[in-house]
């Protein structure tokens, strides 16, 4: 499930997360991550500015030479008029075309896929992190599971000892 919220405060390079997606680390191994910006309408920025996004079942898809975002539902501004956007449209993602080229090599391999990572803002403009992902088999996700937990183990144990 992606988690969205506002986050005020920026990071040290001026990021502002608007959502990530949490369960795509879980359900896929990512190999490469890549950022693009956002093809937006104006009442989506401002939806987006408020910390609404759900990035669960979206993807990413290469068509015609051009970078897609199918299925991430961005809601409707509260206060839009009848000029609202509709909450889950194709957006373009914008990146040069040679790095789609590069991209799409990895993307087409069998078992891979293009999948949102994260969307934020930086110096003012929306981004988004793509990753090309394989899915993750049962037995990999209880050995992620448990690697994760016992570093988690270690990380207290040391902690505990530096008192």
């Amino acid at each position: 499930m992606a988690k969205a919220g506002k986050s005020d405060k920026a990071n040290a390079d001026g990021i502002i997360n608007i959502c990530r997606n949490r369960r795509a680390t879980y359900e896929y191994e990512i190999s490469d991550t890549i950022e693009c910006g956002l093809v937006l309408v104006g009442t989506e920025v401002k939806s987006l500015r408020a910390g609404h996004a759900i990035l669960d079942d979206a993807y990413a898809r290469i068509v015609k030479d051009e970078l897609w975002l199918m299925g991430c539902e961005i809601p409707e501004y509260t206060f839009g008029n009848r000029l609202n956007h509709v909450p889950k449209r194709m957006r373009k993602l914008l990146i040069r075309r040679r790095e789609i080229g590069k991209f799409a090599e990895k993307a087409f391999d069998k078992g891979y896929t293009l999948i949102p990572l994260r969307m934020y803002f930086k110096g003012g403009l929306a981004k988004i992190e793509i990753g090309v992902a394989r899915g993750k088999q049962d037995h990999d996700k209880r050995h992620s599971l448990k690697s994760a937990e016992a570093k988690r183990e270690i990380d207290r144990g040391m902690s505990r000892r530096d008192r």
